[in-house]
């Protein structure tokens, strides 16, 4: 892999291999082609160019006592600014061009911990080379919309995804309740899709990327030059039933956009955490996330650095499930097996220059996905089986659901073409992409169907007839996708739970009949 590795890391091209690309949109069978990599962007923070040797820091201390004038003073000594504070949980948000900054904070009384939450100075240095996004032509939605039946959207015919988690069905009960928002924590929403649009929550939406909420009217929306990704996303999970374009899994409930991804693509932590308090403090019912928080793939608490990362969001998305937001992730698209003994990491800390490392990942995160009380989401293809990318791992997945896939490796029946997923993209376009990024969001759309139900059930609840409701799903054994005759990946575990799969695969009927 190369030093300047994607970070769009739950979203990639398949053109034909196993080989892993950026967040990309394809039309039916077609390759990406990588779009020039843009110019550095102004800093997330809004910070100028004279701080370019600062870096941004989360100091965490013990919850719900806000800043203490001692850590006020240690920070202001250290050569830190204070950007902001999430007290309820106890992350500071810091500024500091004092390379020992987190050094001397650990040392400071009342301070857990504190970490770097990137390697290269503010603005990020690196740039995110996108694949140019392939949207359907008019003559290949006019053949689809050609052969949709009798209530269906135009694009539906496209969407093997729809009945393989048999929402076609589910849908025949109920589309979901508008009292229910899914907040998509990704590059941003763009609400003026009209496959979104009808369903968009502008209250709970919000731009996070400085780790401060800004709440500028569509300060959620990616700018022309950003990743199509987090627009895809809200569209699986509650694109609208609205005759136009393609449907959700749950397109009756609101989806909210939680911008955590700077121009330069990178998901950074003070980010990540703003993003979750904001959705547990706006009503957020469920969270889609579908990515790893940079700079780090994975995050080792024997680092002090990393340590200090892992706390911070794991305090954000406990405090968001506390309030009773499901939080949903998608596990990775590197065909890693998560519970093994060791893993190489060739790509961290992917902001300056990564080398191979090898961890355990019983020790080192992929953050928010191996965190307690995320579901963590594995891939699935059109044939049903275990995306040839998605990483696995008994005990760590907790359930899987439509990714896509390469459509040489799972090809969909007809009328469907592409082993992807379908989905809008900015500008009121559509096209097809893959990962476990798409397979996540199929998942945050059942939560809601159950939440939508069972308007009362606490977060706990709502993951307990997730998995009790989803299809048990034996081991592919042996598990040879491409044909080769050679073992891609090995599967532990029984039919009702293995590394697969986990619980099964997502059942959005069942969701709506319990």
């Amino acid at each position: 892999m190369t030093a300047h590795h994607p970070r769009y890391r739950r979203t990639l091209a398949l053109p034909l291999g196993m080989a892993m690309a950026s967040a990309l949109a394809f039309l039916p069978n077609a390759t990406a082609s990588a779009a020039p990599a843009a110019p550095a962007a102004a800093s997330a923070t809004g910070t100028s160019a004279d701080t370019s040797t600062s870096l941004s820091y989360v100091v965490n201390v013990p919850a719900g006592h806000g800043v203490s004038a001692r850590v006020k003073k240690a920070v202001a000594q250290a050569g830190g600014t204070i950007v902001t504070s999430y007290d309820r949980i106890g992350v500071i948000v810091v500024h500091s061009a004092n390379p020992d900054f987190a050094v001397t904070m650990r040392k400071v009384p009342g301070v857990d911990s504190a970490g770097a939450t990137r390697t290269a100075p503010l603005p990020a240095q690196s740039t995110t080379d996108l694949g140019a996004p392939r949207p359907l032509t008019a003559a290949q939605a006019a053949q689809a919309g050609s052969e949709a039946a009798a209530g269906q959207d135009p694009l539906e015919p496209l969407q093997w995804d729809l009945p393989a988690i048999k929402a076609d069905k589910a849908h025949e009960r109920t589309l979901g309740s508008p009292k229910v928002t899914v907040a998509v924590i990704d590059t941003g929403v763009d609400d003026t899709h009209p496959d979104i649009a009808p369903n968009f929550d502008r209250e709970a939406s919000v731009n996070c990327v400085s780790g401060k909420p800004d709440t500028t009217d569509g300060a959620w929306r990616p700018s022309a030059s950003e990743s199509p990704h987090g627009t895809h996303v809200a569209g699986e999970i509650a694109g609208a039933k609205n005759g136009v374009g393609i449907t959700g899994v749950a397109p009756g409930v609101k989806v909210a956009g939680i911008k955590v991804a700077n121009p330069d693509g990178f998901f950074y932590t003070e980010a990540v955490v703003c993003g979750f308090v904001w959705a547990a403090e706006h009503g957020v019912d469920v969270t889609n996330n579908s990515y790893y928080t940079d700079p780090w793939y994975f995050n080792c608490t024997n680092d002090p650095d990393q340590k200090a990362l892992v706390d911070a969001v794991t305090r954000a998305s406990r405090y968001a499930e506390k309030k009773g937001t499901v939080n949903v992730a998608a596990a990775g698209n590197e065909n890693y097996d998560l519970a093994s003994h060791s893993i190489t990491d060739p790509v961290s800390p992917n902001d300056s220059t990564p080398s191979d490392r090898v961890i355990d990942p019983h020790k080192c995160f992929d953050i928010p996905t191996q965190l307690p009380g995320v579901v963590t989401v594995a891939a699935t293809g059109a044939k049903g089986l275990k995306s040839s990318f998605s990483n696995h791992g008994l005990g760590v997945i907790d359930i899987a659901a439509p990714g896509g896939d390469s459509t040489a490796y799972q090809k969909p029946e007809p009328p469907a073409t592409s082993g992807l997923i379908l989905g809008p993209l900015p500008g009121g376009k559509w096209g097809y992409m893959a990962g476990t990024s798409m397979a996540s969001p199929h998942v945050a759309g059942v939560a809601a169907l159950i939440k939508s139900t069972h308007p009362h059930a606490s977060a706990a609840m709502v993951k307990a007839l997730l998995y009790a409701e989803a299809d048990a799903t034996p081991c592919t054994d042996p598990y040879d996708i491409n044909g080769d005759g050679k073992v891609d990946a090995v599967c532990q575990g029984t039919k009702n739970h293995n590394g697969f799969y986990g619980w099964g695969m997502a059942d959005a009927l069942d969701a709506v009949t319990w």
